[in-house]
């Protein structure tokens, strides 16, 4: 879980790790320490559900702001279809620069189809456009995303729609970044049962426990920690020493 002054963005549960098993009872508990009201949370198509909306809506007070992916078809292509067919110019456009490439993001949001959409409390549909230069290959990339929130236009212009999308993808970038430069975890030869799926979430537990408590960076944590069997057991409070204390490692 993952924190911000304006919201909450969900630590993403990969759709190709996981299996079919009901996610939104995994993310309710995650969240019911944590005081959400009016707060904005953030998911990927995993937790684009319709029970997940209501829970946080009527039961938390929050909003979602929910990308919307094949999981749900009939929502995409309602969504999709709504769009391809309106030729209007972007409600909002930004580009940056940065790790070698120049990005462009557009987006075009409708209040349309509010009453349409078969989903709970939807105030704003979405599409977004992405193009990425690399600089130094002039390869272009592009895609096009779309989703849906409960916050209302007059909580959420455009423009801030796209900065809460970009938020949500810099918190799985750097989640997946992580996972494989530490773990190369796209290289790991676990491949049957629910074993992705248990790896996967033992190393996001680890890299959680790390930044939680380490003041070093996650890389140099995990090093400190394979030459020293006994600070594993002080980060798990396994130890007198570790229960009570903050460790500085």
């Amino acid at each position: 879980m993952l924190l911000h002054p304006k919201k909450v963005g969900l630590l993403h549960l990969d759709d190709g790790t996981s299996k079919q098993t009901n996610e939104i009872k995994i993310a309710a508990p995650l969240l019911a320490p944590l005081n959400i009201d009016g707060i904005v949370i953030t998911a990927d198509a995993l937790l684009t559900q319709r029970e997940f909306a209501r829970h946080l809506v009527e039961d938390r007070g929050a909003h979602y702001h929910f990308t919307v992916k094949a999981n749900q078809k009939t929502l995409l292509e309602d969504v999709r279809y709504f769009f391809e067919q309106s030729k209007s110019e972007p409600d909002a456009c930004e580009t940056n620069q940065g790790h070698g490439r120049i990005e462009t993001r557009k987006i075009w949001v409708t209040e349309k189809l509010n009453d349409y959409l078969d989903f709970p409390y939807v105030a704003q549909a979405f599409a977004i456009e992405r193009e990425a230069i690399d600089i130094k290959t002039g390869h272009l990339s592009h895609e096009i995303v779309y989703g849906i929130t409960s916050q209302p236009g007059n909580d959420a212009k455009p423009i801030d729609i796209l900065h809460t999308n970009r938020g949500h993808w810099c918190i799985e970038n750097s989640c997946h970044y992580i996972l494989d430069w530490n773990y190369d975890e796209d290289r790991c030869r676990i491949r049957s049962g629910y074993g992705p799926e248990n790896i996967s979430r033992i190393r996001r537990f680890a890299i959680g426990v790390i930044k939680a408590i380490s003041s070093k960076g996650v890389a140099e944590t995990m090093r400190d920690l394979v030459m020293n069997n006994r600070m594993v057991f002080d980060y798990l409070k396994m130890t007198k020493n570790a229960l009570g204390s903050t460790i500085t490692g």
